[in-house]
Protein backbone atom coordinates (compact mmCIF):
# COMPACT_ATOMS: atom_id res chain seq x y z
CA UNK A 1 0.00 0.00 0.00
CA UNK A 2 1.62 3.46 -1.15
CA UNK A 3 1.21 6.03 1.72
CA UNK A 4 1.45 9.72 1.33
CA UNK A 5 3.34 11.44 4.16
CA UNK A 6 2.16 14.95 5.01
CA UNK A 7 4.38 17.90 3.42
CA UNK A 8 5.58 19.05 7.06
CA UNK A 9 6.55 15.20 7.90
CA UNK A 10 8.62 15.21 4.92
CA UNK A 11 10.25 18.15 4.92
CA UNK A 12 10.94 17.38 8.79
CA UNK A 13 12.50 13.91 7.81
CA UNK A 14 14.70 15.44 5.14
CA UNK A 15 16.07 18.11 7.40
CA UNK A 16 16.60 15.01 10.03
CA UNK A 17 18.15 13.16 7.10
CA UNK A 18 21.08 15.41 5.90
CA UNK A 19 21.34 18.17 8.59
CA UNK A 20 24.99 18.95 7.52
CA UNK A 21 24.36 18.95 3.95
CA UNK A 22 22.15 22.21 4.39
CA UNK A 23 25.04 23.39 6.97
CA UNK A 24 27.94 23.55 5.30
CA UNK A 25 26.09 24.57 2.00
CA UNK A 26 28.43 27.34 1.09
CA UNK A 27 30.96 27.28 3.68
CA UNK A 28 34.29 28.11 3.71
CA UNK A 29 36.48 25.68 5.88
CA UNK A 30 40.07 27.36 5.06
CA UNK A 31 41.62 30.38 3.64
CA UNK A 32 42.90 30.49 -0.40
CA UNK A 33 46.51 30.93 1.47
CA UNK A 34 45.92 27.24 3.15
CA UNK A 35 46.09 28.75 6.22
CA UNK A 36 42.95 27.84 9.00
CA UNK A 37 40.78 31.18 9.88
CA UNK A 38 40.59 30.11 13.77
CA UNK A 39 44.22 29.74 14.01
CA UNK A 40 44.64 33.26 12.09
CA UNK A 41 42.00 34.59 14.39
CA UNK A 42 44.19 33.64 17.48
CA UNK A 43 46.24 36.83 19.57
CA UNK A 44 50.05 37.21 18.62
CA UNK A 45 51.93 35.33 20.99
CA UNK A 46 53.31 38.74 21.47
CA UNK A 47 50.33 40.97 22.19
CA UNK A 48 50.42 40.80 25.90
CA UNK A 49 53.90 41.99 26.35
CA UNK A 50 53.84 44.81 24.06
CA UNK A 51 56.08 48.39 25.60
CA UNK A 52 55.54 47.38 29.14
CA UNK A 53 56.18 43.87 28.68
CA UNK A 54 54.08 42.67 32.34
CA UNK A 55 51.82 40.25 30.51
CA UNK A 56 48.86 42.48 30.16
CA UNK A 57 48.16 45.38 27.78
CA UNK A 58 47.57 48.51 29.57
CA UNK A 59 45.25 51.58 28.07
CA UNK A 60 44.67 55.36 29.49
CA UNK A 61 41.82 57.30 28.82
CA UNK A 62 42.02 60.78 29.58
CA UNK A 63 39.12 63.56 28.95
CA UNK A 64 39.00 67.11 29.43
CA UNK A 65 36.18 67.13 32.07
CA UNK A 66 35.47 63.93 33.82
CA UNK A 67 32.83 65.84 36.02
CA UNK A 68 29.83 66.35 34.26
CA UNK A 69 28.88 62.97 33.45
CA UNK A 70 28.99 63.56 29.94
CA UNK A 71 32.01 61.20 29.59
CA UNK A 72 30.58 58.88 31.53
CA UNK A 73 29.84 56.11 28.78
CA UNK A 74 32.88 57.21 26.96
CA UNK A 75 34.43 55.41 30.04
CA UNK A 76 31.88 52.67 29.94
CA UNK A 77 32.70 51.93 26.48
CA UNK A 78 36.33 51.71 27.03
CA UNK A 79 35.99 49.35 29.93
CA UNK A 80 33.48 47.25 27.75
CA UNK A 81 35.89 47.00 25.23
CA UNK A 82 39.07 46.22 27.63
CA UNK A 83 37.28 43.66 28.98
CA UNK A 84 36.64 41.57 25.20
CA UNK A 85 40.36 42.15 24.45
CA UNK A 86 41.70 41.49 28.33
CA UNK A 87 43.04 44.78 28.87
CA UNK A 88 43.47 46.99 31.99
CA UNK A 89 41.80 50.14 31.60
CA UNK A 90 42.87 53.46 33.23
CA UNK A 91 39.51 56.11 33.02
CA UNK A 92 41.06 59.95 33.96
CA UNK A 93 40.24 63.10 33.34
CA UNK A 94 40.22 66.76 34.52
CA UNK A 95 37.58 66.59 38.22
CA UNK A 96 36.19 69.83 36.66
CA UNK A 97 32.33 69.82 35.81
CA UNK A 98 33.67 72.54 32.89
CA UNK A 99 35.93 71.91 29.63
CA UNK A 100 39.25 72.00 31.34
CA UNK A 101 41.96 70.96 29.09
CA UNK A 102 44.51 72.72 30.73
CA UNK A 103 44.17 70.12 33.47
CA UNK A 104 43.70 67.07 30.99
CA UNK A 105 47.27 68.29 30.19
CA UNK A 106 48.51 68.06 33.24
CA UNK A 107 47.52 64.36 33.84
CA UNK A 108 48.53 63.44 30.12
CA UNK A 109 52.00 64.91 31.03
CA UNK A 110 52.09 62.51 33.98
CA UNK A 111 50.33 59.46 32.32
CA UNK A 112 52.92 59.49 29.02
CA UNK A 113 55.89 58.86 31.61
CA UNK A 114 54.07 56.06 33.46
CA UNK A 115 56.61 52.86 32.16
CA UNK A 116 52.97 50.19 32.39
CA UNK A 117 51.01 52.07 29.73
CA UNK A 118 50.72 50.18 26.23
CA UNK A 119 48.56 52.89 24.72
CA UNK A 120 47.21 56.35 25.17
CA UNK A 121 43.69 57.94 24.80
CA UNK A 122 43.05 61.92 24.55
CA UNK A 123 40.26 64.04 23.86
CA UNK A 124 41.63 67.31 22.23
CA UNK A 125 39.54 70.43 22.65
CA UNK A 126 42.39 72.88 22.63
CA UNK A 127 43.78 72.76 19.22
CA UNK A 128 47.76 72.89 19.06
CA UNK A 129 48.23 72.16 22.55
CA UNK A 130 48.92 68.27 22.62
CA UNK A 131 51.90 67.78 20.52
CA UNK A 132 54.15 67.76 23.07
CA UNK A 133 51.82 64.57 24.32
CA UNK A 134 52.27 62.87 21.31
CA UNK A 135 55.86 63.52 20.41
CA UNK A 136 56.58 62.07 24.11
CA UNK A 137 54.31 59.22 23.74
CA UNK A 138 55.95 57.95 20.33
CA UNK A 139 59.51 58.40 21.13
CA UNK A 140 58.24 55.47 23.69
CA UNK A 141 56.89 53.42 21.04
CA UNK A 142 53.43 53.81 22.76
CA UNK A 143 50.23 54.55 20.27
CA UNK A 144 47.75 57.42 20.38
CA UNK A 145 44.21 57.75 19.51
CA UNK A 146 42.20 60.51 20.14
CA UNK A 147 38.52 60.70 20.40
CA UNK A 148 35.34 62.90 21.14
CA UNK A 149 36.86 66.76 20.10
CA UNK A 150 39.49 66.77 17.32
CA UNK A 151 41.88 68.60 16.66
CA UNK A 152 43.34 68.49 12.85
CA UNK A 153 46.60 70.39 13.39
CA UNK A 154 47.79 67.51 15.88
CA UNK A 155 51.18 66.10 15.15
CA UNK A 156 51.05 62.77 13.15
CA UNK A 157 47.38 63.52 12.53
CA UNK A 158 47.30 61.09 9.76
CA UNK A 159 48.95 58.44 11.69
CA UNK A 160 46.78 58.58 14.96
CA UNK A 161 42.66 57.16 15.05
CA UNK A 162 40.38 59.40 15.57
CA UNK A 163 36.73 58.34 17.10
CA UNK A 164 34.02 61.56 17.31
CA UNK A 165 31.36 63.19 15.96
CA UNK A 166 31.25 64.86 12.68
CA UNK A 167 29.25 68.25 12.64
CA UNK A 168 27.33 67.53 9.74
CA UNK A 169 25.29 65.32 12.53
CA UNK A 170 23.51 68.67 13.22
CA UNK A 171 21.51 68.20 9.88
CA UNK A 172 19.52 64.90 11.64
CA UNK A 173 17.81 68.23 14.07
CA UNK A 174 17.61 70.28 10.91
CA UNK A 175 15.34 68.05 9.46
CA UNK A 176 13.93 67.21 12.62
CA UNK A 177 13.01 70.53 13.14
CA UNK A 178 11.16 71.37 10.07
CA UNK A 179 8.98 68.18 9.88
CA UNK A 180 8.45 69.42 13.62
CA UNK A 181 6.62 72.22 11.90
CA UNK A 182 4.86 70.30 9.56
CA UNK A 183 3.27 68.13 12.24
CA UNK A 184 2.18 70.89 14.00
CA UNK A 185 0.58 72.40 11.59
CA UNK A 186 3.09 75.82 11.81
CA UNK A 187 2.96 77.47 8.31
CA UNK A 188 5.17 80.72 9.21
CA UNK A 189 7.42 82.53 12.22
CA UNK A 190 11.11 82.67 12.92
CA UNK A 191 13.84 79.62 13.68
CA UNK A 192 16.57 81.06 15.56
CA UNK A 193 19.87 79.54 16.20
CA UNK A 194 21.19 81.14 19.16
CA UNK A 195 25.19 80.41 20.00
CA UNK A 196 28.73 82.35 20.56
CA UNK A 197 31.60 82.00 18.24
CA UNK A 198 33.70 84.02 21.06
CA UNK A 199 33.25 80.72 22.58
CA UNK A 200 36.18 79.63 19.92
CA UNK A 201 34.71 76.65 19.57
CA UNK A 202 34.73 75.54 15.56
CA UNK A 203 33.03 72.34 15.98
CA UNK A 204 30.61 74.15 17.75
CA UNK A 205 30.21 76.92 14.80
CA UNK A 206 29.69 73.87 12.08
CA UNK A 207 27.02 72.15 13.97
CA UNK A 208 25.01 75.46 13.77
CA UNK A 209 25.70 76.09 10.02
CA UNK A 210 24.99 71.99 9.18
CA UNK A 211 21.90 72.40 11.30
CA UNK A 212 20.65 75.74 9.57
CA UNK A 213 21.59 74.40 5.85
CA UNK A 214 19.41 71.45 6.85
CA UNK A 215 16.47 73.70 7.99
CA UNK A 216 16.45 75.65 4.72
CA UNK A 217 17.24 72.74 2.39
CA UNK A 218 14.27 70.91 4.20
CA UNK A 219 11.80 73.94 3.60
CA UNK A 220 12.74 74.52 0.10
CA UNK A 221 11.51 70.53 -0.70
CA UNK A 222 8.57 71.97 1.05
CA UNK A 223 7.71 74.86 -0.68
CA UNK A 224 7.73 76.37 2.28
CA UNK A 225 10.71 78.68 2.65
CA UNK A 226 9.50 81.73 1.84
CA UNK A 227 7.28 81.34 4.67
CA UNK A 228 9.88 81.67 7.07
CA UNK A 229 12.56 83.46 8.72
CA UNK A 230 15.41 81.45 8.96
CA UNK A 231 18.35 83.25 10.82
CA UNK A 232 21.80 81.81 12.32
CA UNK A 233 23.65 85.10 12.43
CA UNK A 234 25.40 86.74 9.43
CA UNK A 235 28.13 83.74 9.01
CA UNK A 236 25.03 81.11 9.32
CA UNK A 237 27.26 79.82 13.00
CA UNK A 238 25.06 81.06 15.13
CA UNK A 239 22.98 84.51 16.29
CA UNK A 240 25.35 86.46 18.53
CA UNK A 241 24.39 85.11 21.93
CA UNK A 242 25.90 86.29 25.57
CA UNK A 243 27.53 83.14 26.95
CA UNK A 244 27.49 83.58 30.15
CA UNK A 245 24.32 84.54 30.57
CA UNK A 246 22.48 82.48 27.68
CA UNK A 247 19.12 82.23 29.16
CA UNK A 248 18.57 85.74 29.05
CA UNK A 249 20.10 85.92 25.91
CA UNK A 250 17.73 83.79 24.53
CA UNK A 251 14.60 85.21 26.31
CA UNK A 252 15.60 87.97 25.04
CA UNK A 253 15.97 86.93 21.29
CA UNK A 254 12.85 85.15 21.56
CA UNK A 255 11.30 89.09 22.28
CA UNK A 256 12.46 90.96 19.97
CA UNK A 257 11.77 88.49 16.98
CA UNK A 258 7.79 88.00 18.67
CA UNK A 259 7.46 85.19 16.50
CA UNK A 260 9.45 82.66 17.20
CA UNK A 261 8.27 79.05 16.03
CA UNK A 262 11.59 77.22 15.64
CA UNK A 263 14.73 77.12 17.59
CA UNK A 264 18.27 75.26 17.67
CA UNK A 265 20.90 75.18 20.28
CA UNK A 266 24.68 73.62 19.15
CA UNK A 267 25.66 72.25 22.63
CA UNK A 268 25.86 72.40 26.14
CA UNK A 269 26.28 75.79 26.87
CA UNK A 270 23.40 77.16 24.80
CA UNK A 271 21.15 74.01 24.97
CA UNK A 272 19.90 73.66 28.71
CA UNK A 273 19.13 77.63 28.44
CA UNK A 274 16.62 77.12 25.30
CA UNK A 275 14.90 74.88 27.55
CA UNK A 276 14.53 77.38 30.57
CA UNK A 277 13.60 80.16 27.89
CA UNK A 278 11.29 77.92 26.46
CA UNK A 279 9.43 77.43 29.90
CA UNK A 280 9.69 81.11 30.55
CA UNK A 281 8.47 82.05 27.93
CA UNK A 282 5.39 79.73 27.39
CA UNK A 283 6.52 78.32 24.64
CA UNK A 284 6.42 74.82 25.72
CA UNK A 285 4.91 72.30 23.38
CA UNK A 286 4.26 75.46 21.29
CA UNK A 287 7.59 75.87 19.29
CA UNK A 288 9.99 73.47 17.83
CA UNK A 289 13.18 73.51 19.95
CA UNK A 290 16.31 71.12 19.19
CA UNK A 291 19.52 70.90 21.32
CA UNK A 292 22.83 69.00 21.75
CA UNK A 293 23.56 66.19 23.89
CA UNK A 294 21.34 64.10 26.70
CA UNK A 295 22.85 64.67 29.93
CA UNK A 296 20.13 65.00 32.27
CA UNK A 297 18.82 68.53 32.02
CA UNK A 298 18.06 67.90 28.20
CA UNK A 299 16.55 64.50 29.54
CA UNK A 300 14.13 66.31 31.91
CA UNK A 301 13.48 68.70 29.25
CA UNK A 302 12.51 66.35 26.61
CA UNK A 303 9.96 64.35 29.02
CA UNK A 304 8.57 67.89 30.00
CA UNK A 305 8.40 69.01 26.51
CA UNK A 306 10.58 71.96 26.92
CA UNK A 307 12.74 70.26 24.68
CA UNK A 308 11.39 69.07 21.06
CA UNK A 309 14.51 66.84 20.31
CA UNK A 310 18.34 66.26 21.39
CA UNK A 311 21.49 64.69 19.60
CA UNK A 312 23.69 62.22 21.28
CA UNK A 313 26.83 61.74 19.68
CA UNK A 314 26.55 57.97 20.65
CA UNK A 315 29.74 58.79 23.10
CA UNK A 316 29.73 54.74 24.27
CA UNK A 317 31.52 54.19 20.97
CA UNK A 318 34.18 57.09 21.94
CA UNK A 319 35.31 55.12 24.74
CA UNK A 320 34.78 51.41 22.70
CA UNK A 321 36.09 52.45 19.35
CA UNK A 322 39.71 54.13 20.33
CA UNK A 323 40.66 51.15 22.71
CA UNK A 324 39.63 48.21 19.82
CA UNK A 325 41.61 50.30 17.47
CA UNK A 326 44.78 51.27 19.87
CA UNK A 327 44.55 47.04 19.97
CA UNK A 328 44.15 46.26 16.53
CA UNK A 329 47.69 48.44 15.95
CA UNK A 330 48.97 46.47 18.39
CA UNK A 331 48.04 42.67 17.49
CA UNK A 332 47.42 43.17 13.56
CA UNK A 333 49.98 45.76 12.40
CA UNK A 334 46.22 47.52 11.18
CA UNK A 335 46.77 51.37 10.56
CA UNK A 336 44.76 53.91 12.07
CA UNK A 337 41.42 54.22 10.76
CA UNK A 338 38.83 57.36 12.34
CA UNK A 339 35.26 56.62 12.90
CA UNK A 340 32.11 59.30 13.01
CA UNK A 341 29.63 58.20 15.69
CA UNK A 342 27.22 60.46 13.60
CA UNK A 343 24.33 61.25 16.10
CA UNK A 344 21.21 59.58 18.16
CA UNK A 345 18.27 61.98 17.83
CA UNK A 346 16.10 61.65 21.21
CA UNK A 347 12.66 62.95 21.65
CA UNK A 348 10.14 62.84 24.27
CA UNK A 349 8.74 59.52 22.95
CA UNK A 350 12.06 57.77 23.22
CA UNK A 351 14.01 59.94 26.08
CA UNK A 352 13.16 56.46 28.46
CA UNK A 353 15.32 54.06 26.72
CA UNK A 354 18.30 56.54 27.04
CA UNK A 355 20.83 55.07 29.48
CA UNK A 356 19.39 51.66 29.76
CA UNK A 357 22.24 49.95 28.56
CA UNK A 358 24.86 53.15 29.67
CA UNK A 359 25.37 54.14 26.48
CA UNK A 360 24.34 57.61 25.63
Amino acid sequence: MRRIFPLAACAAALLLGVPSAFAQSGGVQKAVGGYSFEEAAKEAPTTKDFHSADGHLTFAIVTHTAGNGFFDPVYVGATAAGNLIGAKILLLGSESPTDDPAREIEILNQIVQDPTIDGLIMTTPQVGAYNDIVKAAEAKGIPVATTNSFDGTILDRSGISHTGQDASAAAIAGEALVKCLVDKGIEKGSIVFPSSTAMGNIEVNNRVTSAFNAVVKSLKAAGKLEAFKVDAGPENTGIDTNPNDPVNGIVTLFESRGDVVGAFAGNNVFTPALVKAVAQTGKTGKICAYGFDLGPAQQDALKSGDLTGALGQQPFLQGFYPVMQLYLQIDRGISAANLDTRAQLVTQETVGKVGKRFEN
